[in-house]
């Protein structure tokens, strides 16, 4: 590993670095996660977007009480009581996600001088075949 900022910090244990990447892999899971959150909250709100093109083609089609319902009861509609997508999203970022990432990096500050991934750095070196320009170590 030429890369200094990926070796283990002196007097780092095999646990610590394990307990390290567990906590980077559960991190990852949680961007994952937001991810996905993102996603149903931009495809709500391209559901939402499209209503207006239902409720016209209702409209067209001689069906106003059906468009007046769809617009009535489900166009602009909250996803969960008092909400839209993106406050759900700005609420888990706030109060989960945010604090996650802090606590995160805090811990890896404290324990491995703020080096990051350094379980994946290893596991990369062990699996390299040295000699080999396609395992370089940079």
């Amino acid at each position: 590993m030429n890369d200094g900022s990926h070796r283990r910090p002196e007097g780092v244990t095999d646990a610590t670095v394990e307990a390290l990447g567990a906590l980077s892999r559960a991190l990852e899971t949680t961007e994952r996660a937001r991810g996905a959150l993102y996603e149903f909250h931009q495809l709500t709100g391209g559901a939402d977007l499209a209503l207006d093109e239902a409720v016209r083609l209702l409209r067209d089609a001689g069906h106003d009480a059906q468009a007046h319902r769809v617009e009535r009861e489900i166009l602009g509609r909250n996803v969960i009581p008092g909400h839209w997508t993106f406050q759900i999203v700005e609420e888990y970022d706030a109060t989960y996600y945010e604090a996650f990432k802090k606590a995160e990096l805090e811990i890896r500050r404290q324990l491995a001088d703020g080096r990051d991934h350094l379980y994946e750095a290893e596991m990369k070196e062990d699996r390299r075949t040295g000699g080999h320009p396609d395992h370089t170590a940079a």
